[in-house]
């Protein structure tokens, strides 16, 4: 897998862990986490993490432009990890307040602006070296499979923390019941006797005859719960600080060099050019802001900022591959909107819509054990099946499929009739899927030059859209006979209702797909494309791209409540499609500079 690329490569994926694995913690429970601890309603719990989302990739552009200026890349990578660690401390903190916690959650923004963006720029430089420069795209491959192993374990260790904590307090998980218990303390209840039956359910203890004293207690020891998951996230912090620190030697180092003062002077006339460039934008977003609202308005007002300052600042032999990277931009933007909805409207359709227990053989994939002996087996099956390899491969490969197996027998043989599951566990099916599709997804790619039909990076982001739009449709048609939340109002849908879990099983398996057709790919292409003296900031204006669509995610909660789900997932299948349609307009001038 590794054969032929640089050691740096290896480095750079295991102190991303860390961060994948946080990443994947706040995807999991960010949004479960306010509303249990805070009462917040969808539209707001869904804008806090919005501002979050926006603030981990907008900041990107900051880390990007302080490593370029100074080139110290590896320092402010450093100084990311830090910062990152000191954020999910605050996290881990129980009983802090909503204030607290949203500094706590832009901690970790700041610290991953300088770490992300930063990284990805510094696994680009190593493949400038004509020796590595043909395994770029497999690089960049390789780089997001490896990074997504920490994240698979995120919702498993998150649900863990906080299904042992309840326990240990006498109680048992239920998604429904925080917003419950809300409801009952602030006298907005319309049916008690569902709460009762419930409370009465997820109380060890038996019968609760004093439901105000059991909402209090399940609130607080739900929410500590997720409190002491976040504190799981800061231990995987360390880990990358440490394999960081130990191994970084193995990275490029590209310090400024006293020749380079008159580009640093080039620089900051940029930022001179960008200030008086956003005075002009800031008119034209009060409008804007008047349509949209004033958070996305900022959003794209920071954006429009980015590219007035690049294509300003930029040289003329530059500014052709600067525009073909904004245009790709655009689309990234939509995509990130659409997909990342998988932490939000998603994760309340698991919680709200999706079946709450599942057969033997389905549990299989919500158990870690389980689900690492699933995993086990096809790669036993893969290893004993696979060409030119050595007899040690092959009987290694048939011992663990054996053992695999014998393991996923006996937990489906032992399991309950039906099984109780969390909806944060859906979060770790991304991260398998990127792991378990990186190399056939490499494979087919590889096949397809072979036949001579090799696919631009363009190309494969305008697919990759079309395959998100795929998914959107499998979700629309999953939500057709269900009540929107608004008819809802506020009760839980019956469990006879819900819809099974391979429907977003399904979903996530599609996304997925589309995921890899787009992000490494595109990662790839800016760290080709961009000018050199950019490599930083043009990996912070992908990331600042991203953080515009997740700034967008908020749409899908502010229409959580207020139309069908087939109209809200309608709202996304347009947007994929429409991007997918523009990247395909365009696609000669992308590909000429590609």
């Amino acid at each position: 897998m590794l054969k032929n690329h640089p050691k740096g490569l290896l480095v750079a994926f295991f102190s991303n862990m860390g961060e994948r694995f946080g990443f994947y913690t706040m995807m999991a429970i960010l949004v479960l986490f306010l509303q249990a601890k805070f009462g917040l309603s969808a539209e707001k719990a869904g804008g806090i993490y919005s501002w979050f989302y926006f603030s981990i990739y907008a900041l990107a552009l900051v880390g990007g432009i302080l490593a370029d200026a100074t080139r110290k890349y590896k320092l402010v990578i450093l100084s990311g990890i830090i910062i990152m660690f000191a954020g999910y401390i605050i996290m881990a903190v129980p009983g802090m307040t909503l204030t607290i916690t949203i500094i706590g959650l832009f901690t970790i923004a700041l610290g991953n602006g300088l770490f992300k963006g930063n990284l990805q720029a510094v696994v680009g430089q190593m493949y400038d070296d004509p020796k590595y420069a043909r395994l770029r795209d497999s690089a960049f491959m390789i780089f997001y499979m490896g990074i997504n192993i920490g994240a698979l374990f995120a919702p498993f260790a998150a649900t863990g923390m906080r299904n042992w904590w309840l326990k240990t307090n006498g109680f048992i998980h239920d998604g429904t019941l925080p917003s419950l218990c809300h409801q009952f303390i602030n006298g907005t209840l319309l049916d008690a006797s569902t709460f009762q039956r419930l409370a009465d359910k997820a109380n060890l203890s038996g019968h609760v005859t004093d439901l105000s004293t059991f909402a209090h207690n399940y609130l607080e020891v739900f929410s500590r719960g997720y409190n002491y998951a976040f504190g799981i996230a800061a231990c995987t912090m360390v880990i990358s600080l440490l394999v960081y620190i130990i191994f970084n030697k193995h990275l490029p180092n590209k310090e400024k060099k006293a020749n380079e003062v008159s580009e640093k002077v080039e620089f900051n006339m940029g930022i001179l050019i960008v200030a008086i460039g956003a005075m002009g934008i800031t008119a034209f977003g009060l409008h804007f802001i008047r349509q949209v609202g004033w958070t996305a308005g900022f959003a794209f007002g920071l954006f429009a900022a980015f590219v007035t300052w690049i294509v300003l600042t930029a040289r003329k032999e530059e500014l052709s591959r600067i525009v073909a990277l904004i245009l790709v931009f655009v689309v990234v933007i939509f995509f990130w909107m659409s997909f990342h909805q998988n932490g939000l409207t998603l994760t309340l359709f698991a919680r709200d819509y999706s079946a709450k227990s599942v057969n033997p053989f389905t549990n299989l994939f919500f158990n870690i054990i389980s689900l690492l002996a699933v995993c086990g087996s096809v790669a036993g099956l893969v290893l004993l099946l696979r060409k030119n390899v050595g007899i040690i491969i092959r009987v290694f490969g048939g011992v663990l499929l054996t053992v695999a197996l014998v393991v996923a027998y006996f937990r489906v043989v032992n399991a309950a009739n039906m099984n109780a599951i969390s909806p944060e566990i859906f979060q770790s099916f991304n991260p398998l899927f990127v792991v378990a599709l990186t190399f056939p997804v490499m494979g087919f790619f590889a096949w397809l030059n072979k036949k001579n039909i090799e696919l631009s990076v363009p190309r494969k982001i305008g697919f990759g859209m079309i395959i998100a739009t795929v998914g959107f449709i499998i979700l629309l048609v999953s939500s057709l006979n269900l009540a929107s939340p608004l008819l809802l109002n506020g009760s839980p849908v019956p469990d006879t209702e819900r819809v099974s879990s391979y429907w977003l099983i399904s979903i996530y398996l599609v996304l997925t797909i589309a995921e890899l057709f787009l992000s490494p790919m595109g990662l790839s292409f800016v760290s080709k494309v961009a000018p050199s003296r950019f490599q930083g900031l043009m990996q912070g204006g992908w990331l600042l791209a991203t953080a515009v669509g997740n700034k967008l995610l908020f749409v899908g909660t502010l229409l959580w409540d207020k139309v069908e789900l087939w109209q809200l997932w309608l709202v996304f299948i347009i947007c994929c499609l429409t991007s997918a349609i523009f990247i395909f307009s365009i696609l000669k001038r992308l590909e000429k500079e590609g």
